[in-house]
């Protein structure tokens, strides 16, 4: 059996140094920063939101993307407190 941290992999060795991927414990870092489902699904969301708003969608598709940006907010709920924390949150 392998030690705690032995094998940690810095997230950018898996990447370009834009984006960085730690395959282990499954996150994204883009320029650095760590990237969350819930920030992302907030955008995504909003994005949906503001398409529909602007009459540049149909409402069952910002309504299907609204809920899709509203669940990765929702399976991401317990570190809602750093979605936007600066950083790369590699602790």
């Amino acid at each position: 059996m392998k030690a705690a941290g032995l094998n940690k992999v810095n997230p950018w060795t898996l990447g370009n140094r834009l984006v960085g991927f730690d395959p282990e414990l499954r996150r994204v870092w883009i320029g650095g920063q760590r990237l969350h489902h819930g920030l992302t699904g907030a955008a995504v969301a909003t994005a949906s939101l503001a398409q529909f708003a602007a009459r540049r969608t149909e409402a069952s598709h910002a309504i299907a993307w609204a809920l899709a940006g509203g669940m990765l907010m929702v399976h991401d709920w317990k570190d809602r407190g750093v979605w936007f924390r600066r950083g790369s949150q590699t602790d």
